[in-house]
């Protein structure tokens, strides 16, 4: 008989993650972002499509993958059989770009028995693990509560007063050159430039061939710009890639983060 399994990590490997398939409780989802459903369309086995998009977003909001209602999250997870004592797995199709804003959704709804796939579907394909066609989740509807933790997510009014009192280090996952305003930005209409105050650390400089680097490495490129006990907003373009900070810096035992839903999209948008 399959006995439940408990996560001790916000990351597990695609070989743990094919040990554990069995589990009575394990829900792996899905976190790519747009993804179809067609014939082309893989995902590892028994995989549900977690829709940041069109079913975990307000859409009634102006700004892009803007955080969702309790009540909405809870619906949605619950559509997709997700329990109060499931395990959850997450992964997406880049290696760890959406998934980790998948996780930490989760997080902020007060659940914490889940975990991001290290290196997503690639790692998982690599290992010569099998893959089946896309499928909607038909099965039965879960009892997973949400229950709000208001310090995960920071918002325009948050972010404001914590750049113009620099009472947190904001953080700001956009590459380099984004930061800099020496590429555009790629929302159209969207100006360049940054948060005062802030500070800049590409998530792609926690990633190598889409897996997170290892944990010295992880805690080095932190050390560099945030004190273990300082607050700590992050930022990037739209709320999706700030939250890979937020995976490494859990990682690294920073405590007191926090992550900027609107991003730059809607700081830039709000303040001219």
């Amino acid at each position: 008989m399959n006995s439940n399994v408990a996560l001790i990590s916000p990351v597990v490997s695609a070989e743990w993650l094919y040990e554990h398939k069995s589990a009575n409780n394990l829900v792996i989802l899905d976190g790519t972002i747009n993804k179809v459903f067609n014939a082309d369309s893989q995902q590892i086995p028994n995989a549900r499509l977690f829709d940041i998009k069109k079913k975990f977003s307000n859409l009634d909001d102006p700004f892009p993958s803007a955080f969702p209602a309790t009540e909405q999250f809870e619906k949605e997870a619950r559509a997709l059989g997700v329990n109060n004592d499931s395990a959850i797995v997450v992964y997406d199709d880049k290696g760890i770009y959406s998934s980790a804003r998948v996780w930490w959704l989760f997080k902020a709804f007060g659940f914490t028995n889940v975990a991001v796939l290290n290196g997503g579907f690639p790692a998982w394909k690599k290992e010569g693990f099998t893959t089946e066609v896309m499928k909607h989740y038909t099965g039965e509807s879960g009892d997973f509560t949400a229950n709000l933790q208001p310090n995960y997510m920071k918002f325009f009014d948050d972010v404001e007063q914590a750049s113009k009192n620099q009472t947190h280090k904001i953080i700001d996952a956009r590459s380099v050159s984004r930061f800099s305003g020496e590429t555009p930005e790629p929302r159209e209409g969207l100006r360049s430039g940054t948060i005062p105050n802030s500070v800049n650390l590409p998530f792609t400089d926690l990633l190598e061939d889409g897996i997170l680097k290892s944990k010295k490495e992880l805690a080095k490129a932190f050390y560099m710009v945030a004190e273990q006990d300082d607050p700590i907003i992050f930022s990037c373009g739209s709320g999706i890639t700030a939250c890979v900070l937020a995976l490494g810096a859990e990682l690294s035992g920073y405590k007191n983060i926090s992550v900027y839903d609107g991003s730059w999209t809607e700081y830039g948008s709000l303040k001219k």
